[in-house]
C-alpha cells in the first residue's frame, strides 16, 4: 500500500471470501518460476519419495498405500487436469509397485481401491475448488469496476492541483465503502471533495457514487460553491427518498462531507463549506492548523436546520500549504488502549522536523502509516486520505478542455 499522485488504485486489502482472493493470488505467484507454473512438483516429489521409500523398505512396512495423497495434495495447488493425471499416475504407481514384491508382501486390490476412489474424490474437490477461486476472481473484478466507477482516475495535476490519496475499505468484501472523495475542474475554478456515507455495505456505495455524480456537474457549471452545496444536499435528500420508496430501511442515511473550492484567478484563497465533517488540515512550513470547523449539518439532515445550507467560508494560503482531508477512519483510528489517534499532533511534529513531509504525497504516506500503526493495522472504518495543493506553473491540459467548452 503506498499513496498515489496523479492516478488512484485501490489500496484496499485484496480479500474478497474465504480462503480470500488475496490468498489464491499468492499462492498462484509463489507457484510460478519465471512465469511458469510448478504447483505439479510439489505432488511429483512425494509420489517419488513415496515409490522410492517403498522399494527400500521391509516387506513388513508398506508404504504404497500413501501413495493415495498425492492426488489429495495436487487437488490443493494444481489444476483439474494435473490432479486426474496424478490420479492416474498414482495407481498406475501402485500397481507397478505393489506388484513386484513377493506375492506374501503384496497389499492388494483393497488398497488399490482405496487409491483409486481418492483420486476420484481428489479431483471433485480440485473441481469444487477452481470453481471458487474463478467466482472470487471475478467478484474482485466487479468490485475493481465499482470502485474505478465511484472512485475515478485523477490525472498528475487535474484542476491545477498536485494531489495524493490513499483508500483504505474496511470492508474487504466490497474494496470500496462509503467514503468518497474527487476534484472537478469548472468554468469557474477547481471544486474538491470528500466525504464519508453514513454506515456500510452496499447501500452507502450507492450513495456516494450519487453524490459524486451531481458533485461532477456542479462543480463544473455553477459559479457558486454555495449553490455546489445546494445541490448536493438536495441530492442526498432525493437518494433518500427513492430508498424509502423502494421499501429499503437506509431511505434516512446521511453523509458527512467537505468542499473546497479553488476560485479561478485567486490563487491565494481557498473556500470551504463543512456538512459535520472534520475540517481541512492546511498544512505548510509554517505549520498546521484547521480550516473553520463550518455549521453545516450532514448532507441529508440539511432540513433540520433553519437555513438550507451552510456558510462558505474564504481562507487566504500561502503558495506551500497543503490542505489534507482525511475521514473518520483517520480521526477515530484507536490504539490498544482506546486512545484515538493524535492527527494533528503527529503532522505538526512531522512538519517541524523536515518542511518537505508538507507535500501531498508525503503527507498522505505520513498520515497513512501513522494510522496504520497506532490501530495496529485493524481498521475499524473505511479510511481516506486526501492532500491537495494548488500547482505551481502553468495550468495543465485539463484547463484547454475548459476553454474549448466554454467556446
Amino acid at each position: 500500500m503506498r499513496p498515489v499522485s496523479g492516478r488512484r488504485r485501490g489500496l484496499a486489502r485484496l480479500p474478497l471470501t474465504r480462503p480470500g482472493t488475496r490468498d489464491v493470488l499468492q499462492r498462484h505467484q509463489m507457484l510460478r518460476v519465471r512465469g511458469r507454473g510448478v504447483a505439479w512438483l510439489a505432488p511429483l516429489v512425494l509420489l517419488v519419495a513415496i515409490v522410492v521409500i517403498d522399494f527400500n523398505t521391509t516387506g513388513e512396512f508398506r508404504i504404497i498405500s500413501w501413495i493415495v495423497l498425492v492426488p489429495g495434495i495436487a487437488a490443493a495447488i494444481c489444476g483439474v487436469g494435473v490432479t486426474a493425471a496424478f490420479a492416474v499416475v498414482s495407481l498406475a504407481a501402485y500397481f507397478v509397485v505393489d506388484g513386484a514384491w513377493p506375492h506374501q508382501y503384496r497389499i492388494g486390490l483393497s488398497d488399490f481401491v482405496l487409491v483409486g476412489i481418492g483420486g476420484l474424490l481428489a479431483t471433485l474437490a480440485c473441481t469444487v475448488r477452481v470453481r471458487g477461486e474463478r467466482r472470487m476472481l471475478h467478484m474482485r473484478d466487479i468490485a475493481e469496476t465499482v470502485r474505478r466507477t465511484v472512485l475515478r482516475e485523477l490525472p498528475p495535476g487535474w484542476g491545477g492541483l498536485d494531489h495524493a490519496a490513499v483508500y483504505l475499505a474496511a470492508d474487504t468484501e466490497a474494496r470500496v465503502g462509503g467514503d468518497f472523495y474527487d476534484i472537478q475542474p469548472g468554468l469557474h475554478g477547481t471544486r474538491v471533495l470528500l466525504g464519508d456515507v453514513q454506515g456500510k455495505g452496499l447501500g452507502a456505495v450507492e450513495a456516494a457514487a450519487a453524490l459524486l455524480g451531481t458533485f461532477r456537474e456542479a462543480a463544473y457549471h455553477e459559479p457558486d460553491l454555495a449553490t455546489v452545496a445546494e445541490r448536493l444536499e438536495i441530492r442526498m435528500r432525493r437518494h433518500g427518498i427513492h430508498r424509502t420508496a423502494l421499501g429499503r430501511e437506509d431511505g434516512d442515511r446521511f453523509a458527512t462531507a467537505v468542499l473546497l473550492g479553488f476560485p479561478a484567478g485567486e490563487r491565494d484563497v481557498v473556500e470551504a463549506v463543512v456538512f459535520g465533517h472534520e475540517p481541512a488540515l492546511a498544512v505548510g512550513p509554517s505549520g498546521v492548523r484547521p480550516l473553520p470547523p463550518g455549521d453545516g449539518l450532514p448532507l441529508g439532515l440539511g432540513e433540520l436546520a433553519h437555513d438550507l445550507m451552510p456558510r462558505v467560508h474564504r481562507v487566504r494560503l500561502d503558495a506551500d500549504t497543503t490542505l489534507l482531508l482525511t475521514t473518520d477512519g483517520v480521526t477515530e483510528a484507536r490504539d490498544g488502549e482506546g486512545c484515538f489517534y493524535p492527527l494533528g499532533e503527529e503532522v505538526a511534529r512531522a512538519v517541524a522536523d523536515d518542511p518537505r513531509v508538507a507535500e501531498p504525497r508525503r503527507l498522505v504516506a505520513l498520515v497513512r502509516d501513522g494510522t496504520l500503526r497506532h490501530c495496529g493495522g485493524r481498521l475499524a472504518d473505511d479510511t481516506t486520505v486526501f492532500a491537495v495543493r494548488r500547482r505551481e506553473g502553468p495550468p495543465g491540459p485539463e484547463s484547454a478542455g475548459k476553454g474549448r467548452l466554454q467556446s
